[in-house]
């Protein structure tokens, strides 16, 4: 069976429907596309009370308010740099950064995300008003009734920028029983410098310096007190001795002193008989040696993480005594320690009459 030959009119008629069906699909679209990215016709911003026009106008999307790039940055006082499709902008002391097409974004370092990614519509790029504007330090209210989106920069009721960090907290720490005295005069070239601490502290993070110079490394540091023998001769003259660090809460101190050096016409000396370098010690032992007669003895042992600068943590014995008419000195040191612990041992002599220390370490091993 052959079909029947359309008459004129009728492919008139049909070529009519179908057409219209296409404008009524177009209409559609159009209207979606208007309704997702068209401005908001009744919106408005103002900045501090005055109002603002952006060309293009903002544009509503998923609930947020969308505004020119260049058009929110400059009027909040940042500069902002567009390039492959990533914002940067600098102003009131913060650094932004967005991405066309990205939720994630940073201020100052800090990662931080929005709801709906910035995007591009023509020739312009847009980014979300209210993440920009509070990231750069301004306040943002909305007036629904009004359709009205109120910004307030500094002074005009901006959120005031965060307080500054408070200070680190200074401790209480003072030097006590300094050596040599505070503006005394020395004959020796190579004094004893010593303090004890009038609260405990943390040995690791005392730093000893010298006329500038770090001597750390050379010195003996404990909760108490610290010790430091010049290996060398110091020049006569004026020296200043600074003491840093933190006490057992973390509060910092720093406390200097100063004292002269001059030339001495008798040199210090020490040995030591007992305990030998590398020695086996139970937890109790006997320090012996010897020095000038009448010459002060200080004595350090405790535990020690490994070998190197001698820093002290809490259960270290310190203690003193004083050389006889011969120059011999006997001392016994308890300590509370595990087995194989490693142990440093420093003994220091000061000359009392010309102040000149000398000086031994040991490293022993507890038994």
């Amino acid at each position: 069976m052959f079909e029947r030959a359309q008459r004129p009119w009728e492919v008139v008629l049909l070529n009519t429907l179908r057409a219209g069906r296409a404008a009524v699909a177009s209409a559609s679209l159009l209207a979606a596309w208007f309704a997702l990215a068209a401005p908001a016709a009744a919106l408005s911003v103002t900045i501090n009370g005055a109002p603002v026009n952006f060309a293009p106008g903002p544009i509503e999307r998923a609930g947020r308010i969308f505004v020119p790039l260049r058009g929110v940055f400059e009027r909040l006082g940042a500069s902002v740099v567009y390039e492959n499709g990533t914002i940067n902008a600098t102003g009131n002391g913060r650094e932004i950064s967005l991405r066309i097409g990205s939720t994630q974004a940073s201020v100052n370092g800090q990662t931080q995300y929005v709801d709906v990614a910035p995007f591009i519509v023509g020739a312009s790029t847009y980014v979300p008003l209210r993440f920009v504007s509070q990231a750069l330090g301004a306040s943002v209210n909305w007036d629904g009734a009004n359709q009205i989106v109120a910004i307030f920069t500094g002074g005009g009721g901006a959120q005031p920028p965060p307080p500054p960090p408070p200070p680190p907290a200074a401790s209480g720490v003072t030097l006590q029983n300094v050596r040599p005295a505070q503006g005394s005069s020395v004959a020796s070239t190579r004094p004893t410098i010593s303090a004890d601490f009038s609260i405990a502290v943390n040995p690791n993070a005392v730093r000893i310096i010298v006329d500038g110079l770090d001597v750390t490394a050379n010195s003996t540091r404990s909760t108490s007190g610290f010790i430091y023998a010049p290996p060398s001769p110091l020049q006569s003259m004026q020296h200043t001795v600074q003491v840093t660090g933190r006490d057992q809460s973390g509060a910092s101190f720093s406390r200097s002193w100063s004292f002269t050096s001059g030339s001495a016409p008798r040199t210090n000396s020490l040995t030591l008989t007992a305990p030998d370098n590398g020695a086996v010690v139970g937890s109790t032992f006997t320090v012996r040696g010897r020095t000038l007669p009448g010459a002060h003895v200080h004595i350090i042992a405790g535990a020690v993480a490994q070998a190197g600068p001698f820093a002290f943590g809490a259960g270290n014995y310190s203690g003193d005594t004083t050389a006889d008419a011969n120059g011999n000195f006997s001392q016994a040191v308890t300590l509370q320690t595990i087995g194989g612990a490693q142990i440093g041992l420093t003994v220091t002599s000061t000359d009392p009459v010309t102040n000149e220390s000398a000086e031994q370490k040991r490293q022993l091993r507890a038994q």
